[in-house]
């Protein structure tokens, strides 16, 4: 069973809440993903409901005449529950240790767990082609997952937006980043 899935990273927004918006660069950019996957056979869009991803696929979704499905397993991964001053330093360490966690945060295996759920379910689906739009920690997570290498450096290098392929093709995964600024 051979499936395309399109891990998009989604556009640069004014901040970190969940209901945060697209900045006017964003904006302009998520019009840039509809020129991008013009040609792909997109079958299906599925995004974190906060609403910088919501934002980014909208543009696509309405030019493919697709619904955007909301999936709360595709929303940002917590870190911690407690303002972090030096959270980059541990959002390093989660990525050597997936099991390591902090106060009122979710470790990056249960993340990984979390959003591999999505995975699996639309490997399982009917469609071949589909788009899953979340946040960079938890597309690396996914990332990292199919591709051990890939960590805090690869992170540190993903833009907004970002778009990555994984070509899965029964027992084997591909990952390649697609999209350049």
């Amino acid at each position: 069973m051979e499936k395309f899935i399109y891990l998009v990273r989604h556009c640069e927004a004014e901040g970190q809440d969940s209901k945060a918006p697209l900045t006017a660069k964003g904006f302009h950019d998520s019009l840039q993903l509809v020129e991008f996957f013009k040609g792909y056979p997109i079958e299906r869009v599925i995004s974190s409901p906060y609403t910088r991803a919501e934002q980014t696929i909208t543009p696509l979704a309405k030019a493919l005449n697709k619904n955007v499905e909301l999936d709360v397993r595709l929303q940002e991964r917590v870190l911690s529950s407690s303002n972090l001053p030096s959270w980059q330093e541990k959002l390093e360490q989660s990525f050597e240790d997936l099991d390591l966690k902090f106060d009122g945060g979710e470790s990056s295996r249960e993340a990984m767990v979390r959003a591999n759920s999505v995975i699996e379910e639309v490997y399982h689906s009917g469609a071949n082609h589909i788009i899953i739009v979340s946040h960079g920690n938890l597309l690396a997570l996914v990332i990292k997952y199919f591709c051990h290498s890939f960590g805090f450096e690869q992170w540190k290098n993903m833009s907004n937006p970002d778009v990555f392929q994984l070509h899965l093709n029964n027992n084997e995964a591909k990952i390649s980043r697609l999209w350049t600024n």
